[in-house]
């Protein structure tokens, strides 16, 4: 993609930072300190343009992110978030570390390679970035390579974190990255279990499948909101084969419970594919359920039973592109409970109100529009005071095989001018061996696939007020350097 897709939004724990994720760019953006007041003041609607304060620029796509649970804006010894990438190590980076000034190429070199060698140098250091402050590994011991890491969680006092990959949790010690002492995992806690026989066979124990989702239980409805922002004992673990799994990290990781998400989707007839996302209520008295292509988020009442309590309906949700949702607590003290606010694929946010106050199946309080109607909503983010909302969108296509062959058409209509012009048979000769590779490439099924066009994709920045979207929509888009 020549501009990447955003595909998901954070905010820091004292709620001045949002962080963006898009493809291998992790993007850091300081909300400004009059947003809500340009709001109340009534002179100036037009949405403000925010620009990142730091990007960094990582070797392969972000898979997973996780900012410091103690990050507070005046103090720079707190501005740093774990990133994870394919076939790399964990790493954690200072949120404000800037892409280096890209140098200028060598213009002395006379040979073909020597110009080639020094366009991959300064390729390089285009894309080079600060080292990291720390690193940690996670890796296969018979292969000897790396894990991909799936999900990660960083939580409040911050001396430790969860990493979920392929049947596994690992637990982290990030207290101590200087001294070398602590880049593999403290705990490491297998999913699957032991495998029991029966008459059938071997059958699994336990939750199978890449951990695809983390979610730490609050303490108190106190702790909500506040610096910590969790700090509990359970984790609730979903996976990309639709399991749900509780584990006691004060108890070395032992499993509290483990269930199938399937048969409760398939009554609710509200689709899915995978967990992509858990997330506890602010009272940690029941779970919220987000899977891939579904229509509706299923909502768990952990108070002993573990069973399904509600289906929240009416979320337009049926497509593979990630679609996150966050809780706030209910400030509606009529309808009580605590509040589901999930993005759609119609470029909508979808609002549940009273959640867990209610069984069955729920239909949605209200919705409104964020973007483009083709434009998903992939990353929707509260802020800890509940009168801003952070989302991001994007939409993109591949080309369609009538405009492929007709921009082919084109250019080989003005290659053969060219060659007519030119009067040459080499390159004439150049262009059919061209052709006759593409067309082996086609037969062999090496061709290489269309590049996705990204139409739409940007971070807005709304204002809540009385529960609802005020009728100005504050909204702050986004100018990403894109150019490279």
């Amino acid at each position: 993609m020549e501009k990447p897709s955003l595909n998901l939004v954070a905010t820091s724990a004292d709620g001045t930072t949002l962080f963006t994720s898009s493809s291998n760019r992790v993007n850091t953006f300081v909300l400004p300190s009059t947003l809500l007041s340009r709001q109340d003041d009534g002179d100036d609607n037009s949405p403000l343009t925010l620009t990142p304060q730091g990007t960094l620029c990582l070797p392969e796509p972000t898979s997973a992110i996780a900012p410091c649970p103690y990050f507070a804006l005046e103090q720079p010894s707190t501005q740093c978030l774990l990133t994870a990438s394919t076939d790399h190590p964990i790493h954690l980076h200072h949120a404000f570390s800037h892409q280096p000034p890209p140098s200028s190429p060598s213009s002395s070199s006379v040979d073909d390679d020597d110009s080639t060698s020094s366009g991959v140098v300064s390729s390089y250091k285009q894309h080079q970035q600060p080292k990291p402050l720390a690193t940690f590994r996670l890796i296969h011991a018979e292969t000897e390579r790396y894990l991909p890491i799936t999900s990660l969680i960083w939580s409040y006092p911050g001396t430790h974190f969860l990493a979920g990959s392929t049947n596994c949790l690992s637990l982290f010690d990030v207290s101590r990255p200087d001294l070398g002492l602590s880049d593999t995992p403290l705990l490491t806690i297998k999913t699957t279990g032991p495998n029991h026989k029966s008459g059938k066979g071997a059958r699994t124990v336990g939750m199978k499948g890449t951990v695809s989702a983390l979610a730490l239980q609050p303490l108190s409805p106190d702790t909500y909101g506040s610096l910590a922002g969790g700090g509990g004992n359970v984790v609730a673990a979903g996976t990309w084969t639709r399991n749900l799994g509780l584990y006691d990290l004060h108890r070395a990781g032992a499993c509290v419970a483990t269930w199938n998400v399937s048969q409760a989707a398939s009554l609710a007839k509200i689709g899915g594919r995978g967990v992509l996302q858990t997330v506890w209520s602010p009272c940690g008295r029941y779970l919220v359920v987000n899977e891939r292509e579904s229509r509706g988020l299923l909502v768990y009442d952990l108070r002993g039973t573990h069973r399904l309590l509600a289906c929240l309906n009416g979320r337009d949700g049926e497509t593979n592109q990630r679609l996150s949702c966050d809780v706030f607590p209910g400030t509606n003290a009529e309808v009580g409970g605590f509040e589901v606010w999930a993005g759609a694929r119609d470029g909508k946010v979808v609002v549940w109100e009273g959640v867990g106050m209610k069984e069955g199946s729920v239909e949605m309080s209200y919705d409104f529009e964020v973007g483009a109607r083709e434009s998903a909503v992939g990353g929707t983010a509260m802020h800890m005071s509940g009168s801003v909302l952070a989302t991001c969108s994007g939409s993109w296509k591949f080309p369609d095989d009538e405009d492929d062959d007709e921009s082919s058409g084109s250019e080989s209509e003005s290659q053969s001018e060219s060659d007519d012009t030119d009067s040459g048979s080499s390159s004439s000769e150049g262009s059919s061996e061209e052709e006759q590779s593409r067309a082996s490439q086609q037969r062999h099924g090496r061709a290489r696939p269309p590049q996705a066009v990204v139409e739409e994709t940007s971070l807005k920045v709304w204002s809540i007020t009385a529960g609802n979207v005020a009728e100005s929509g504050h909204q702050e888009e986004v100018n990403e350097p894109y150019d490279t």
